[in-house]
């Protein structure tokens, strides 16, 4: 297995099978091999594989299938027309960034006037490709003598070897005095999965960190689960979500960012909720009419708070990230539900309430409760026309539910 992004050296080329086969898929019969594979169904990889050893070596075949299926894969996060031009491996498609949230980050660099960025641990290049779309020049760094490759061959597939300069080094060894900014992606996972500790990342991050704070501007992507007290008080925060999934946190270091604050982006709009410090802690009080489930970038961001000041609502449970209110209220940054019925929790009468209104549809949304929504809508037995959000959640500490509908 390759490791992105890791700090010490790797095999030569001659002692790796893996860079051998990535060699072969560039050739015009590796080529040839992807482009057939592009539409290829998975569930039939065995005949595919059989028919295709017939004209071609089976080490190729085995390459170009591995290569078919990490494309595929890489759809959701590049769109079809990039992914299938691109090359990957299996960490590089599991950690690089999504294209949409690269180009933010790679828009916020060119709107403060960079022009040239030091990548650290550039994986497979998502990141520098998007800086360089966005006309900035990268030096693109990882240690993985195959990561480079990929990240090189994708640069040059894209059409964008000229602003991007792949090496495959060491990136403790950078000297990043030369470029406007840095960007550091450490690697967060190892042989056993996602790493937690920050400082278990490779590098670890109070080293990005110091890499950050020698450059006039930097961001340093982290996972957005990361503790609020392991980021320093010089950086800017920001968490980001995409179609309503949290995505990652950057921080943000230098001039043209606010130290301190957090901050929550949501994509594909680009609406951005900020702060300069944490509210106090928001009121509590009974259900209203209305409840609003605020988007996951604003919940990691600690941005709960500035949301309930807005619509002047509360919270149903202290613990809980339901604000609810009396009046309507509209904002990108929450989901709006008009709320007809608060029960405590019962499974009987949730039934029965669903039975009587002929409901056939549930939504089902959870905070606060162990209950699987799966297994609640099967013993529910839903038939009817109708439809339904019901939030099995905690008001004032009871397991509650609240039965909806969304506004609009």
């Amino acid at each position: 297995m390759d490791r992105v992004n890791a700090t010490t050296p790797s095999a030569s080329s001659a002692d790796d099978p893996a860079r051998a086969a990535f060699a072969a898929l560039r050739t015009p019969e590796g080529a040839q091999l992807l482009a057939e594979l592009r539409d290829h169904d998975p569930a039939d990889e065995l005949a595919t594989a059989t028919r295709l050893r017939r004209t071609h070596p089976a080490e190729l075949v085995s390459a170009a299938l591995g290569q078919a299926r990490l494309r595929q894969r890489a759809v959701a996060k590049f769109g079809a027309e990039d992914a299938y031009r691109m090359y990957f491996t299996p960490n590089g498609v599991e950690q690089a960034t999504r294209t949409s949230v690269a180009a933010h980050r790679a828009a916020r660099f060119a709107g403060l006037g960079v022009r040239s960025v030091a990548d650290l641990c550039c994986g497979i290049g998502g990141d520098a490709i998007a800086l360089a779309r966005a006309g900035i020049s990268v030096l693109a760094v990882d240690r993985d003598p195959l990561t480079a490759e990929v990240a090189r061959a994708n640069a040059q597939a894209l059409g964008l070897a000229d602003l991007i300069e792949v090496r495959c080094a060491d990136v403790t060894e950078i000297d990043t005095a030369p470029y406007d900014a840095v960007f550091v992606d450490p690697a967060r996972r190892g042989g056993r999965g996602r790493i937690f500790d920050p400082e278990a990342y490779s590098p670890p991050l109070s080293w990005a960190t110091a890499a950050a704070l020698k450059a006039p501007r930097a961001a340093l992507k982290i996972a957005p689960g990361i503790p609020h007290e392991a980021i320093g008080p010089e950086a800017e925060a920001e968490w980001i979500s995409d179609g309503g999934d949290v995505k990652e946190a950057v921080l943000w270091y230098g001039e043209g960012f606010a130290p301190g604050a957090f901050r929550a982006t949501l994509l594909p709009s680009g609406a951005t909720l900020s702060a300069p410090a944490p509210l106090p802690a928001p009121p509590v009080g009974p259900v209203g009419r209305y409840l609003y489930e605020p988007d996951g970038a604003v919940i990691r961001a600690h941005l709960v708070a500035d949301l309930v000041e807005r619509c002047g609502g509360r919270l149903v449970d202290e613990t809980i990230a339901y604000i609810t209110s009396d009046e309507p209220y509209s904002s990108p940054y929450v989901t709006g539900y008009e709320i007809t019925d608060e029960l405590p929790f019962s499974m009987k009468r949730l039934k029965a309430l669903l039975r009587e209104r002929r409901i056939g549809v549930l939504t089902v949304k959870k905070r606060g409760s162990a209950v699987e929504p799966e297994e609640l809508r099967r013993r529910m037995k839903l038939s009817g026309p109708g439809s339904a959000t019901v939030f099995l959640t905690r008001v004032a500490g009871a397991p509650t539910m609240l039965i909806g509908h969304p506004l609009g």
